[in-house]
């Protein structure tokens, strides 16, 4: 009762881990039965012992599917699903899922599905929202629309349907893909890439010569927290000439991690300090992970000099940033 929000959220989260441990050859032997169409799937999940709410609790894991991303499913399902069904190829033909629920009114959360934390433990019977959400998650790479498709590229279970070999063999090159390490390491190799393209697009649009930029760079005299003792503060990229210098942090958010919340916790001490020296911070920011976190994105727009996101045009508005700032006397 007493813990913070985020705490008890894991402490829920890793309590139902054992029931899924304990239901996964359950789960397995469903998805192993050969049916000729998804109601037949269906018919087998309300014969089962295996709630509802559980078998999309391991689906949702499998294709690497959060909370997250279900939003984002509802609110713009218009654009994905532009024709309001899914076609998709299945069984080397093609078929057509009309949705019942979908788009929901309101958010469409872990909670209204029933696969958060201890309400996981709760069984519930297939309900046509699940038959939505299941039939997108088997089948959406699937999709005839190559958009669609593209989109929901991990929904691919649908095709190891009736394949217990080549089942386990996808469950087992699946384990490496939702791994936590895996997801870490994408993001990380992810945030790299974009830092790269912002530096390499400043290089070659800045219409002045002898800037120079650098990746992870610092700022003379800016320190964590402004104590002598501290290290001094690494920035994504510096750009600098004689004595003057702009930091610019990049962050580039598809996952449900916090590097934006991290960010904007520093970014008043470090505006502040950087302020005094007469330097300037910069903010190049994209994603929908990061958009969707409204409080820390307004509290980087405050303690910034130049906010901006990663098209072209937003780019050369930086760039325009970075030249007055360099040519101003």
């Amino acid at each position: 009762m007493f813990w913070p929000l985020e705490l008890s959220q894991q402490e829920a989260e890793l309590s139902i881990v054992p029931k899924l441990i304990e239901t996964q050859n359950q789960f397995v032997s469903i998805l192993s039965i050969d049916v000729s169409n998804i109601e037949g799937l269906f018919q087998i999940i309300n014969a089962s012992q295996l709630s509802a709410n559980l078998f999309l609790k391991h689906l949702v894991i499998l294709s690497d599917f959060g909370g997250e991303m279900l939003q984002r499913l509802n609110s713009r399902f218009h654009s994905i699903f532009p024709s309001g069904n899914l076609e998709y190829i299945w069984h080397k033909g093609k078929q057509i899922y009309e949705f019942e629920c979908l788009p929901c009114s309101g958010k469409l959360t872990n909670s209204k599905l029933g696969i958060d934390g201890k309400k996981l433990l709760q069984s519930r019977a297939l309900s046509p929202l699940h038959k939505d959400i299941i039939a997108i998650l088997l089948f959406g790479s699937n999709a005839t629309q190559k958009r669609t498709a593209e989109i929901l590229a991990k929904c691919e279970i649908g095709n190891y349907l009736g394949k217990p070999d080549a089942l386990t063999r996808f469950l087992k090159q699946r384990y490496i893909w939702v791994s936590r390490i895996t997801s870490g390491a994408q993001s990380n190799t992810l945030g790299n890439t974009t830092q790269n393209f912002v530096k390499k697009y400043i290089e070659e649009h800045l219409r002045i010569n002898n800037i120079q930029i650098e990746r992870d760079s610092h700022l003379p005299g800016i320190k964590h927290t402004g104590d002598d003792s501290e290290m001094f503060t690494t920035f994504d990229i510096v750009a600098s000439e004689g004595t003057r210098f702009i930091a610019i942090e990049v962050s580039f958010q598809v996952t449900t991690n916090s590097v934006i919340e991290r960010k904007a916790g520093q970014a008043r001490s470090r505006f502040e300090q950087i302020e005094r020296s007469g330097y300037k911070i910069a903010y190049v920011i994209d994603g929908a992970g990061n958009f969707e976190r409204e409080t820390a994105l307004r509290t980087l727009c405050y303690y910034s000099h130049c906010t901006v996101t990663f098209c072209t045009s937003e780019l050369d508005r930086l760039c325009d940033f970075l030249e007055e700032y360099f040519t101003t006397d």
